[in-house]
């Protein structure tokens, strides 16, 4: 697999002088932060981006991600309009020469975390989920916000869009889905581009909120919505391994033909519904990530593949979940699964 790590631009913390310099690093993934969702990509703010990136001795590898408006989701008047405008994006995209593109369906809020910085016993900080207190919050009343999350909601703000999916169960987002799917893979196979839908982080509904990426069953209605090798996944071991129920070796043996890019991350559960993010080292947390990454490596050898969220050590600050020392340990990880499936195939 191509081993890559995630940029957020030129205000992140690390440089891409920085991720140069960790052996066998290759690829950036990334995307143009400066712009709203539903706003159309412009062509020489995506190649200024790639040139950026170039000049590092780095490839732009993967776009993560082009972000779908709320109106796609709700699948409300306006829905059309800002189809054709993620579309746009993604010739933008395409036109750069990017061949993968990450995205997520998750309403109103993307990934969510009950604390960023949690003490662990190595005196290192990691991000943590507990379900209780996600529980304890009220929509309507205070400020309502969460770490993890892109922006805090006014009462008023949050109060209109959850009333707006009011109407909009786990069956009604399935199907926006899927119609989103119809009107734009078309479209990434004439580009060449495949598609990877991250899966909800955590993988069951916040606030009341639907999540329909969340289980083998979730993943397989998405793949059979549009049929077409350009309608893919972004297999993220974090993401997925956070429940109990999803076998993650057995997802990967169904759907290793569409996994499009891979998010390397491991967790320890607490119990069905609360987790901690620990080092990627298998024996750390509650997924066997050597098994499942020397499985892909087996499958899918071309596809990127990046270390996520890593912990603060070493007295580093930065972007929770971001910085580099900890990521970087864990793309020399990644490596070594990476080698030890390529010397045995060299000598099958």
């Amino acid at each position: 697999m191509e081993l890559t790590m995630r940029w957020f631009g030129p205000a992140d913390p690390v440089q891409l002088w920085q991720l140069r310099q960790v052996p066998n690093l290759s690829g950036v993934v990334t995307a143009l932060h400066d712009f709203a969702p539903g706003e159309p990509w412009t062509r020489q703010a995506m190649q200024d981006l790639r040139q950026r990136v170039e000049v590092a001795g780095l490839r732009l590898s993967v776009i993560e991600s082009i972000p779908v408006h709320e109106d796609i989701k709700l699948g409300n008047e306006r829905c059309g309009e800002r189809i054709e405008a993620w579309t746009e994006s993604l010739r933008v995209v395409a036109d750069a020469g990017v061949r993968t593109v990450c995205y997520n369906f998750m309403p109103v809020f993307d990934w969510t975390r009950t604390d960023l910085a949690h003490p662990r016993p190595d005196g290192s900080t990691s991000l943590i989920f507990r379900q209780a207190e996600v529980e304890q919050l009220r929509i309507g009343v205070g400020e309502l916000s969460l770490p993890g999350w892109a922006e805090a909601y006014t009462p008023a703000e949050l109060a209109d869009l959850r009333a707006a999916y009011q109407g909009v169960d786990a069956a009604a987002l399935r199907q926006n889905l899927a119609s989103f799917l119809r009107a734009v893979v078309p479209e990434a196979a004439r580009l060449g581009v495949k598609l990877a839908i991250h899966p909800d982080d955590p993988p069951w509904p916040v606030l009341g909120l639907p999540r329909v990426v969340s289980t083998a069953e979730d993943l397989r209605f998405i793949l059979d919505a549009v049929p077409d090798e350009h309608n893919g996944l972004t297999f993220c071991l974090g993401s997925l391994g956070a429940r109990p129920d999803n076998d993650l070796r057995a997802m990967v043996e169904a759907f290793a033909p569409r996994i499009h890019f891979v998010h390397a991350r491991n967790v320890r559960r607490h119990s069905d519904r609360d987790f901690d993010e620990v080092p990627h080292v298998s024996r750390f947390g509650s997924t066997d990530l050597a098994a499942v990454i020397m499985r892909l490596e087996e499958l899918r050898p071309d596809v990127p593949v990046r270390p996520d969220h890593g912990r603060m050590i070493w007295g580093e600050t930065g972007r929770p979940g971001y910085g580099l020392y900890d990521r970087a340990l864990g793309a020399m990880y990644l490596q070594g699964l990476i080698d030890a499936v390529q010397e045995r195939r060299s000598h099958a």
